[in-house]
Formats: C-alpha cells, structure tokens, sequence
C-alpha cells in the first residue's frame, strides 16, 4: 500500500494531482480524467479515448446486426441494449 497525498482544492475547485501519480499513471497536459462520487469518496480514473471509442464502435455494431434482423429500434430497445453491454462489462471485469 503506498502513502497517501495530501491536496487542498483551490476556490475554483481545482486540485493538483501529485506529480508522481501523474507520472505512473501517464497523465499529462489535456488528459482526460471521469469524476464520479462513490459513497463519500472521488473516484478518477484516466479517460483512454480509444477504449471508449472501441467500445461505441462494438456497441453499433450490434445495434446494426439487431437492426438489420428485426428493423427499426425503438428508444426503449435502445436503452435495453446499452444496459446488457454495460452488465456484460461489469461480468468481464470483476
């Protein structure tokens, strides 16, 4: 386990992430980085455009093959099919 940082958030909300976490994890100038709340906790973690791209791409492209098999989705059809990949996500991961 390693030591803990401390930061202190500026009146505009910024932090400095350490430079030694920017440079393990490979952060640099217009990284991009998902905020969100778990609990009472900040959760970041480094945005890789390419991974999120990939995964739209793979999601479209069922969206395509369901299309072409059963026609035109509805907004409710949509939304089923973005919460099944979401599932089988999570299942890969844990």
């Amino acid at each position: 386990m390693e030591k803990a940082d401390i930061v202190r958030m500026s009146s505009k909300g910024q932090i400095v992430i350490p430079q030694s976490l920017r440079q393990r994890l490979g952060i640099g100038a217009k990284s991009q980085l998902v905020v969100y709340q778990y609990a009472d906790a900040l959760i970041m973690k480094k945005l890789d455009v390419k991974d999120v791209e990939k995964r739209l791409q793979a999601l479209y492209k069922r969206i395509d093959a369901r299309n072409a098999k059963y026609g035109e989705l509805t907004d409710r059809d949509i939304q089923q099919e973005i919460e099944k990949y979401r599932r089988e996500k999570r299942r890969q991961r844990a």
